[in-house]
């Protein structure tokens, strides 16, 4: 299983706030790091929503 579908299942599954958020930071970054790696201007920012 890659690391991504793991994050998806992970983010489905999870009740806690604070983890959910993580794991969505975390998820933004590798699609961050997929665009930079392929040569993509796209940018997407996450801030904390309350």
């Amino acid at each position: 299983m890659s690391i991504d579908r793991f994050i998806l299942r992970k983010l489905n599954s999870c009740q806690e706030e604070h983890t959910r958020a993580n794991l969505v930071r975390l998820f933004v970054i590798r699609i961050h790091k997929a665009e930079v790696a392929e040569g993509s201007e796209i940018g997407y920012s996450v801030s904390r929503v309350n």
